[in-house]
């Protein structure tokens, strides 16, 4: 019997749920609301034609059409996180979750009558339990229903940087950032990230994942919860640029371990943006391609990278002494065979492409050769002492 109501369109409906998308809602839905009026009255024309003990199965058949929902704009307040990349049906079983809404359905429907809908940002909202879905939706479209605590973390910033910086912003001890870090999986770097091609021994550390960007951070929020928000954004970022396949599809033998490193060596060493790939390129040729005598990468920023770890102050190239380049204790010793250990910092989303996908070039040195940061490449040591020369002429060395 219950077939002859054509309840067909309601199973396409609850399937089409996670289809919502923040800015890509249907259009009106008007028709579907018309087959709904349409099939609630055909079934209680049928049931009371059958007879009054037939009613017994109206409930059921009431919440089947009916969207449920919450009257009202709420209880108790309640504080919601919306997460980076978020879409519409992402923050609606977010709501459900938290008890905002009464139905994931319910908050959709009010979005797809309200074109600002695709105006909602992540972030952390302040609302209340019990909501109507379209009085959450309205309340996520007020900005004074949404906390604002940002925090930027730059491109480039080592793991000490930030726990830093986090913690002048929410006076949690940077110790129990320390402390969170020291498993990165726990904190969700999936366990295949930390694999090398060039047979040197994993060393596990959170340096690299921590991505830079703008964080707005709860007012409860934890060490631990922090930097899981940095690195989920950071699995994002590169799961976006497809960055771990095309890395072990195009870069030949490199895992996408290897390469995060040489994003974070080119954004610590590249002058411009423009020259980022360029820098990538260097690491590449130096420590991969055989055609660099030491087969080392011979970068003064993995020295200072291991002065920053051992808490001693940070030197100009200028000003390093020959044990402080070739010092047997630095795991990240610039004349050390092959690629370091670790990353150096964590880089931003141009570094990270272009350790993807550098430029094809065969150079082996470079210096930045005037003071707005452009650097000169070449291939050639003496061509290299030449542009060292046009570096101090411009007073940049």
């Amino acid at each position: 019997m219950m077939n002859e109501l054509d309840l067909g369109f309601d199973e396409q409906d609850r399937g089409d749920k996670g289809k919502h998308r923040r800015g890509r809602l249907k259009g009106g839905r008007s028709g579907g609301r018309g087959k709904t009026v349409l099939a609630l009255l055909l079934a209680v024309v049928l049931l009371g034609s059958i007879g009054g003990g037939a009613f017994y199965g109206f409930d059921r058949i009431q919440n089947y059409f009916i969207t449920p929902d919450f009257d009202g704009a709420g209880t108790e307040d309640v504080t919601v996180q919306i997460p980076q990349g978020a879409f519409l049906a992402d923050m609606a079983v977010v709501l459900r979750d938290a008890g905002v809404i009464k139905s994931t359905k319910a908050f959709l429907e009010a979005a797809e009558d309200n074109s600002r809908s695709r105006n909602i940002q992540p972030g952390t909202y302040k609302l209340r339990k019990e909501m109507s879905g379209e009085n959450a939706l309205n309340a996520m479209l007020d900005p004074q229903s949404r906390i604002v605590n940002g925090v930027t973390i730059p491109e480039g910033r080592t793991a000490k940087g930030v726990y830093k910086l986090l913690s002048e912003h929410t006076d949690i001890p940077v110790k129990e950032f320390e402390a969170a870090a020291k498993d990165p999986e726990k904190l969700g770097v999936p366990d295949w990230w930390f694999t090398r091609e060039d047979g040197k021994k994993v060393k596990k550390s959170i340096e690299g994942f921590l991505y830079p960007d703008t964080y707005e951070i709860p007012p409860d929020a934890t060490a631990e919860a922090i930097l899981g928000q940095m690195v989920d954004h950071f699995l994002t970022v590169t799961g976006e640029l497809e960055f771990a396949d095309r890395v072990q599809k195009e870069r030949g033998g490199i895992s996408p371990y290897e390469a995060l490193i040489v994003a974070s060596l080119a954004q610590a060493e590249a002058g411009t943006k423009k020259d980022l790939g360029k820098v990538a390129r260097v690491a590449y040729n130096r420590v991969y391609s055989q055609t660099f005598d030491c087969g080392c990468l011979e970068m003064d920023v993995t020295v200072n990278y291991y002065f920053e770890m051992t808490g001693q102050e940070g030197k100009t190239s200028g000003q390093m002494t020959p044990e402080d380049l070739d010092n047997p204790k630095n795991p990240y010793n610039r004349k050390l065979r092959g690629m370091i250990p670790t990353p150096i910092n964590n880089p931003g989303k141009d570094a990270l492409e272009g350790a993807m996908d550098p430029p094809t070039g065969d150079w082996l040195f470079f210096v930045a050769i005037d003071k707005e940061g452009n650097s000169a490449f070449t291939k050639d040591y003496n061509q290299h002492l030449s542009n060292i020369e046009k570096a101090k002429e411009a007073g940049v060395l």
